[in-house]
């Protein structure tokens, strides 16, 4: 049992640290090769944050146990929404209602929405993968448009900064060697994390689908929980939410839309049941911070986090 657990945190701790390698590796060197830093920021950096997760969908995918791929995707938005945005609100209140954040908020929501009417059809094929990927493109494109514009325009002075692991001095050596360990750590680390998380499953008599919503799901959401925490600290609220809104669009979008053109992820019909309605239900929660000017209080901080332990309490049982 030590041994397991053990592979479940060794595995977690290679997936983060690859995934963070990558990100530094990936943005130093598209800069290198002239790849402006804001198409940078919008596509490889997000993708790249987003690759433990989607190593993990891959390797189950591949492996027959789907309720680890969808459980990851599914219980991370859930976490992202309740734990993520609810463990800051109880260190420090975030003024939420400062932040611009109604468009990206609506796309996520709509990417919500097609995430579970396809979900509907049972499995998430190749063709339920090219259509998340095809509104991934389009989304995608309209942020550089956008940004594109606000920068002639003068009037977007954060799209001037350098993307997150930029560093203008790195050597082509240390570019290549952060490559090498997150293209290498991130499959070694998958590996341990899938193939420990459905030893555990199979030991405590639970599906691979509990296992990917509670254990799988929460490990993956660390990265976004630390920002989070930081950014409400600093007092940054918009990085806060946009950190979240952010990362639960490329979740449903890239994270499934990739692993399903690899290997077809059959749906649970617990998650058409109940799981996927949790996860529109917590976006929804957050609907009075985007829309009618609330600021994220500790009251949000114990209501959120209250929510997500009682989650996990009905996932487990």
């Amino acid at each position: 049992m030590v041994m397991i657990w053990g592979g479940v945190v060794v595995g977690l701790v290679i997936l983060l640290l690859a995934g963070d390698a990558l990100v530094k590796g990936a943005v130093n060197l598209s800069l290198r090769v002239g790849i402006p830093a804001l198409i940078v920021s919008l596509t490889v950096v997000a993708f790249g944050t987003s690759a433990p997760e989607l190593l993990i969908s891959i390797k189950a995918a591949i492996e027959n146990v789907p309720g680890i791929a969808l459980g990851n995707v599914v219980g991370s938005n859930t976490a992202n929404v309740l734990l993520v945005l609810g463990i800051p609100a109880l260190l420090a209140v975030m003024h939420t209602s400062e932040c611009n954040t109604r468009k990206s908020y609506v796309i996520m929501l709509g990417a919500s929405v097609l995430f579970i009417a396809l979900a509907f059809r049972g499995v998430f094929d190749p063709i339920a993968g090219m259509i998340l990927l095809v509104v991934l493109a389009v989304i995608l494109g309209d942020s550089v448009r956008e940004a594109l514009v606000h920068r002639r325009a003068g009037i977007a002075a954060a799209v001037e900064e350098e993307p997150e692991g930029a560093d203008p001095e790195m050597p082509w050596w240390k570019i290549i060697l952060y490559l090498v360990l997150g293209l290498v750590g991130l499959p070694l680390g998958a590996d341990l994390l899938v193939d420990s998380s459905v030893e555990l499953a199979t030991i405590f008599g639970v599906s691979d689908t509990v296992i990917g919503l509670t254990l799988v799901a929460l490990g993956t959401s660390l990265p976004e929980l630390a920002t989070t925490v930081m950014a409400a600290l600093r007092r940054q609220a918009d990085v806060a939410l946009g950190n979240v809104i952010g990362s639960n669009m490329f979740n449903l979008l890239a994270i499934i839309g990739v692993a399903s053109l690899i290997a077809p992820i059959p749906v649970d019909p617990a998650f058409l049941r109940f799981d996927l309605w949790v996860m529109l239900g917590a976006s929804l929660l957050i609907f009075p911070l985007v829309f009618l000017g609330r600021d994220l209080t500790r009251i949000w901080g114990v209501v959120l986090s209250a929510l997500y332990l009682g989650y996990i309490a009905l996932v487990i049982m």
